[in-house]
């Protein structure tokens, strides 16, 4: 039985059109990530807990430009590469730059993420990613030219796709500005299809000289942000990439060896996903039983009374807070002498 497709507005260099089918371990995976990336009101502790997002969103965008450079060739071990991001020195080589730009523009995406797609943006986004690491300098913020020869090889230098040429640029980009703003095509999409293929579509099309593939991943997390799926200021996903690149060389061949067949691209991309929130959560989980068993070994000392125990265990889970012998002594309705006493021995506070 043939399969039943939906056609997106992207067509080939040879204007025949994608298209993708929607089986049931697809629309399987799609509800996970509904579920457990969206605008809940639930979700880990640890991430919705106001005074720990900035905490992990900074860890997190941080893995995020360290794996997506990594995939892209850059050589510098996680450690020196978050020193070089934490410090704000100057990056030595290539390889640093890169992920000090990936760092930057995964930065910019969280202000970017209601704005609408527009050519502007698109290439101060690529401008951001790719200044100062390219080998043809003034190449970082526009479109490759027709004299620019540029091909997709795997790790064994093998071509596996041959991007549209660039005269077609400017009208496919138009096409795709179009898809991303939810204006094409008329029929719904699922907005994590369309997010996936806004990514498949812009690493197709090949636009730029280079950094093609960290564009592309920025405009997957500026589609999903854009349509609140929260979680993902949070999740990296080259990190699943970097773990094994030839699955998505495959995925990519396997779509353009059946008629233009996006669905195995989406499922391959939708694995990822989900092996990337999996990862997340688990260390969110990890994290909170370090903090429960921390909060138990504080119990177990015996040093403190109930009300200094209850302060230092919100300062722990409220990093910057400010305490004071009137707050405390509203707080739990005691004495002013009490309170003094609570936080002045043995805790020795600056409220002393």
């Amino acid at each position: 039985m043939a399969r039943q497709t939906q056609e997106l507005p992207l067509w080939d260099a040879h204007g025949q059109p994608f298209r993708f089918s929607q089986p049931p371990e697809l629309l399987e995976a799609l509800h996970r990530i509904d579920m457990r990336g969206g605008g809940r009101v639930g979700g880990p502790e640890g991430v919705i807990n106001a005074q720990m997002r900035d905490r992990y969103l900074i860890t997190s965008l941080q893995e995020e430009a360290i794996t997506s450079s990594q995939l892209e060739g850059a050589a510098t071990t996680r450690d020196v590469a978050k020193n070089l991001i934490r410090s704000g020195r100057q990056p030595r080589d290539r390889g640093e730059q890169m992920i000090l730009n990936n760092f930057h523009a995964m930065r910019l995406l969280q202000d970017l993420q209601d704005t609408t797609l527009t050519p502007e943006l698109v290439l101060r986004l690529h401008r951001r990613i790719t200044q100062d690491t390219l080998d043809v300098g003034e190449a970082a913020g526009r479109l490759r030219r027709s004299d620019e020869d540029v091909v997709v090889g795997d790790l064994y230098g093998e071509v596996v796709h041959r991007p549209p040429p660039a005269e077609q640029l400017e009208q496919r980009l138009a096409d795709l500005f179009a898809f991303a703003n939810g204006d094409t095509p008329a029929a719904f999409i699922h907005p994590v299809v369309r997010a996936i293929a806004l990514h498949f579509w812009l690493a197709h099309d090949h636009p730029f000289l280079d950094g093609n593939g960290r564009t592309a991943r920025a405009l997957f997390y500026w589609a999903m942000l854009r349509h609140d799926y929260w979680l993902f200021s949070f999740v990296s996903i080259s990190t699943i990439l970097r773990e094994a690149p030839a699955q998505y060389a495959r995925a990519f061949r396997e779509m353009e060896t059946d008629d233009n067949d996006l669905t195995y691209f989406l499922l391959a991309q939708l694995k990822v996903i989900g092996q990337a929130m999996d990862r997340l959560e688990a260390t969110i989980k990890r994290k909170n039983q370090e903090m429960k068993g921390f909060e138990k070994h504080l119990a177990d000392l015996d040093l403190f009374n109930h009300r200094q125990l209850a302060l230092l265990l919100h300062g722990m889970k409220h990093p910057g807070f400010r305490y004071s012998i009137r707050s405390h002594q509203t707080s739990h309705k005691v004495s002013y002498q009490t309170a003094r006493t609570d936080l002045c021995s043995p805790l020795r506070t600056m409220a002393c």
